[in-house]
């Protein structure tokens, strides 16, 4: 089946890896704050937003999505007495309420797992005991540990999804790049043999019903395991 494909490891579905800069995270969180200047600026296609070699003073070296108003040579801080100034890291409970920040740990340590692509940022929201409360930029509001660190400002290349692609080969190289399966077939458009939704013997172009738990993989489509379906009554 079409949606069992990607298990074979062909290069249609391979990432092209060894393209990329490297992994982005946070250093290392160090017992007193310290200090690192931004070396340069770097593209990798495998991130929408421009890169930052950061160097710090104990000698460790990373990356980091850039924020906007840096340049190369501005210093930053990491730490527990880090400023609140844009490509800081600081802990979550030393932010003040209002604050934009980016790259949010979902545990203390992981490195950074929410608001990661360009022109994206949170907002923390307020303060409960030993949890923080941040706005993401879906809009819903998601509760993090107190002790999980997120970079100070927003990520540059803001105007990435003002661009139209114009061109389906325009739109085909930036899926490639990042290992995005393009062009994508829609499920009511297939054959009933390549996909659980397909078929042309009915007008009705949707058929997700409840999916067991335990069908094999290729079924799983739709909703799987469903608690409930359909509209809820009104009591």
């Amino acid at each position: 089946m079409i949606v069992q494909k990607r298990g074979k490891g062909s290069l249609t579905y391979r990432s092209p890896g060894h393209r990329f800069k490297g992994r982005v995270k946070h250093a290392q969180a160090p017992k007193k704050t310290i200090k690192g200047h931004i070396v340069d600026f770097m593209h990798c296609p495998g991130h929408s937003a421009p890169l930052a070699q950061i160097r710090y003073e104990d000698g460790e070296e990373v990356l980091m999505f850039a924020p906007e108003g840096v340049k190369v040579g501005d210093f930053v801080q990491i730490g527990p007495e880090a400023k609140i100034m844009p490509g800081n890291i600081c802990q979550l409970k030393n932010i003040p309420e209002g604050t934009a920040i980016y790259n949010i740990e979902l545990q203390p340590g992981d490195g950074g797992k929410f608001c990661r692509a360009s022109g994206a940022f949170g907002r923390v929201v307020s303060k409960m005991g030993n949890k923080v409360i941040v706005r993401l930029p879906s809009k819903r509001e998601k509760t993090f540990n107190k002790e999980c660190r997120a970079c100070v400002g927003v990520i540059a290349g803001g105007g990435r999804t003002e661009k139209p692609f114009l061109k389906a080969g325009t739109k085909m190289k930036a899926m490639r790049a990042r290992n995005k399966l393009y062009p994508i077939t829609s499920a009511g458009a297939m054959n009933a043999l390549s996909h659980p939704f397909g078929n042309t013997r009915s007008l009705r172009k949707s058929k997700a019903r409840p999916i067991p738990r335990n069908a094999p993989p290729g079924r799983k489509i739709g909703m799987i395991a469903a608690k409930r379906t359909g509209r809820r009554k009104r009591k």
